[in-house]
């Protein structure tokens, strides 16, 4: 199978786990695209009753094109299931998310779910962080001197650009891209990265996941992590 069709195994497998009634967590990018798609469609099949909290702007018109029902994350009192993708995934079941610009809504919502899967195709799995980038959502009033402050503790900063435009998240702050060839030690950034003023959030998503289903060849392999 080549990348596409394994996205398209774990985002169909994932839908599995809706039941009628849901408030469920959408999550962003190419591989929770295919889990919208499998969304919709079973929820038409099926005539469920499922309200949507879309953890960006475009997977928020991608769900209202498939009649799915959809809703801010301030105007429900819970979630019962987040589904999204990951950049990467250790083998602790860390990950990183951003790849998209929208790891500050994807937390949000993670945090504010009782459970989290996470949907990725096999070559995500890695066995420690260094080869993705951590993506950080900074205000950009101050950013300047907040990349300044990062290169210094040899974090390699780079702003986030569309050709010559900073990208710009729903939240209209600015992206940076730490590359940090080796991460021993995730809990440590993560406390460091708080702790800088400008931060709006990092992508290292720590202790969320409840199950990861990985495409591979032979099929979509389920991880119950906690």
């Amino acid at each position: 199978m080549n990348q596409d069709e394994l996205k398209q195994l774990v985002g169909t497998a994932a839908v599995d786990f809706v039941k009628d009634g849901m408030v469920l967590g959408l999550g962003t990018g190419s591989t929770a695209k295919y889990m919208v798609d499998a969304l919709g469609k079973k929820i038409k099949e099926e005539h469920l009753n499922i309200v949507g909290v879309p953890t960006s702007e475009r997977t928020k018109k991608h769900a209202n094109s498939l009649g799915i029902t959809t809703k801010s994350m301030d105007d429900v009192d819970h979630i019962d299931l987040t589904i999204d993708g990951a950049d990467q995934i250790d083998k602790n079941f860390q990950g990183i998310k951003g790849g998209g610009a929208s790891h500050l809504r994807e937390k949000i919502v993670a945090i504010n779910s009782t459970k989290n899967i996470w949907i990725v195709d096999k070559s995500k799995m890695v066995d420690k962080f260094g080869s993705f980038p951590i993506p950080i959502e900074v205000i950009p009033y101050g950013s300047r001197q907040l990349f300044k402050r990062l290169k210094e503790k040899g974090y390699h900063p780079k702003f986030r650009m569309d050709e010559k435009k900073h990208v710009i998240t729903d939240s209209s702050n600015w992206v940076i891209d730490l590359d940090i060839h080796e991460i021993d030690n995730p809990r440590q950034l993560a406390t460091d990265l708080e702790h800088m003023t400008g931060i709006v959030e990092h992508g290292l998503f720590l202790d969320i996941v409840n199950t990861v289903i990985v495409g591979r060849d032979s099929g979509p392999q389920i991880i119950q992590v906690r």
